[in-house]
């Protein structure tokens, strides 16, 4: 290939490019990337578009080169695709450029082109259009991996509630939900915000900011609280209603640190520098515990709690407080409880003792009345397996009789005939059940679905779920529609759903 002749030179290129450089913050070389861009689009309306028109500006000396690419083609080549302006076939080509094969590019320099003032025009609109571009692309580069961060800018303009944050070379967003609420900015205030998006957009790079999400807070506290930042004292959660109140649940690493204290400061000087920036939102600071119970009754504060009852099938807790703490544990609008909820991730059920003490009872009757009727037995001992702990008549059937005959007042003898009487209960009920399938048209192979109790079973039937089939066709939230509290937790149901689907993968392969 040929030399390239150089058919213009000047420093004055290089000086152009370093300064929009500088300026713009991006690199040199693509500020002359762009401006070689240019003069290519001004060749190609000097020459004719029709043409592969290309420049190269040397970065040392500033020399433009400015040329013309024709690709040397097979002699068969497809002449439905054989371009005559911008290819040459083998043979021809073989006789000018000997040197030179299939693939390579012939380079026909090009004399210099006099800018006239539309192509210096259109030219000018090309460079500020790839540098602008490349700016945006800096600006991506620049803050795509800064999500998560706090930053402080100054505000540019406020439009319909949403506030445009400058940082000097770019500009965020604070859109009006993710804005505190009552609080107001005007243009050239400082504000402080949270980056939670970068992403691209059609105008390109966009920041994306809040001050009402719980990671700002959590951020805020780690600039206040060195604990936090040294990793001695660890943020497990956070739950806010913006501009009201906030709960943070924190935990120490270290035995000799009390994470709790260490978060309030001095006086509460680390807390109030929070709350101060957080227009005076109301933060509890909560000491996180292992235990479900224990954290429950730390995330409700200031209430004094008597009694936590756990239930992990479904994920609640129902809390039991003194009458005159009701009010108190549920906060004003329930606030209390459903930061106290959303903080430790269960479902909290705010219940007094005289209502407790109440369903206790009712509870306590409705068992001792379904052994009575079950096991034909006298109230005095219903209520002796009530009150050690039995709930069904199938715990009493299948429990070790030695368990049984421990029971004060009962022997081995009361324990065998109680868990005959059981199983002829439920040997019963399973007999009635099989019937009722059976007139329902239930699938078998659905009532021996393991994982399913004839309960359960009975519930789907009654909703049109009468085979392993319709089973598997189900969602599981569906499930949980039909029954709603199947003693069964959301995970094993997805899985029975996932192992009935099985015969339908099976089908498929053989398919």
């Amino acid at each position: 290939m040929a030399v390239p002749q150089v058919i213009h030179g000047s420093t004055e290129m290089l000086q152009i490019a370093e300064a929009v450089a500088r300026e713009k913050n991006i690199d040199r070389e693509t500020v002359l990337d762009a401006m070689a861009n240019a003069i290519e689009i001004a060749g190609r309306k000097k020459y004719g578009v029709e043409h592969n028109i290309k420049a190269e500006i040397d970065s040392k000396t500033g020399a433009i080169s400015l040329f013309r690419l024709t690709e040397i083609v097979a002699d068969d080549v497809d002449p439905e695709t054989f371009n005559e302006v911008q290819q040459i076939k083998a043979t021809p080509a073989k006789k000018k450029f000997p040197k030179n094969a299939v693939g390579d590019f012939i380079r026909d320099e090009l004399p210099p082109i006099d800018f006239g003032r539309v192509a210096a025009q259109t030219a000018k609109q090309v460079i500020v259009q790839k540098v602008r571009d490349a700016e945006r692309e800096r600006q991506f580069d620049e803050f795509k991996d800064r999500v998560g961060e706090i930053v402080n800018g100054t505000v540019k303009r406020v439009e319909y509630g949403n506030v445009t944050v400058d940082f000097g070379r770019t500009e965020a967003v604070i859109r009006k939900d993710e804005l505190i609420p009552r609080e107001n900015f005007r243009p050239g205030d400082r504000i402080r915000a949270y980056i939670f998006d970068v992403r691209r957009e059609k105008t390109g790079p966009q920041v994306f900011l809040s001050r009402v999400r719980p990671e700002f807070m959590a951020k805020l506290f780690m600039q206040e609280v060195p604990e936090i930042y040294d990793g001695i004292i660890e943020i497990k959660a956070v739950a806010r209603d913006s501009g009201s109140r906030a709960k943070i649940a924190v935990q120490s690493n270290d035995p000799s640190v009390n994470p709790v204290l260490s978060c309030v400061g001095v006086r509460g000087s680390r807390v109030q520098a929070v709350v101060n920036e957080l227009q005076g939102e109301k933060v509890d600071i909560v000491e996180y515990a292992e235990d479900p119970a224990t954290f429950v009754v730390n995330a409700l504060s200031s209430a004094e709690v008597s009694k936590v009852v756990i239930d992990e099938d479904t994920g609640r807790i129902e809390v039991v407080v003194p009458d005159d703490q009701l009010s108190l544990a549920i906060g004003r609008r329930g606030q209390n409880v459903r930061l106290a909820a959303q903080l430790t991730g269960w479902s909290i059920d705010i219940l007094t003792e005289e209502v407790e003490s109440e369903r206790r009872t009712q509870e306590f009757n409705r068992l001792s009345q379904l052994f009575i009727e079950a096991l034909n037995v006298e109230e005095v001992i219903a209520h002796l397996l009530v009150t050690e702990g039995f709930s069904s008549v199938e715990e009493v059937a299948y429990v070790p009789a030695e368990e049984l005959a421990d029971i004060e007042g009962f022997d081995e003898n009361v324990a065998e005939e109680l868990k005959s009487r059981a199983q002829e209960y439920l040997d019963a009920k399973e007999a009635e059940m099989a019937a009722k399938f059976k007139e329902m048209g239930v699938e078998e192979a659905l009532v021996k679905l393991e994982g399913l109790n004839s309960d359960i079973v009975l519930k789907l039937a009654e909703a049109d779920v009468k085979s392993v089939d319709d089973f598997a066709g189900l969602a599981t939230d569906e499930f949980f529609e039909i029954v709603p509290k199947p003693g069964i937790s959301r995970e094993e149901i997805e899985a029975m759903i996932m192992k009935a689907r099985e015969a339908w993968f099976a089908d498929e392969q053989k398919a």
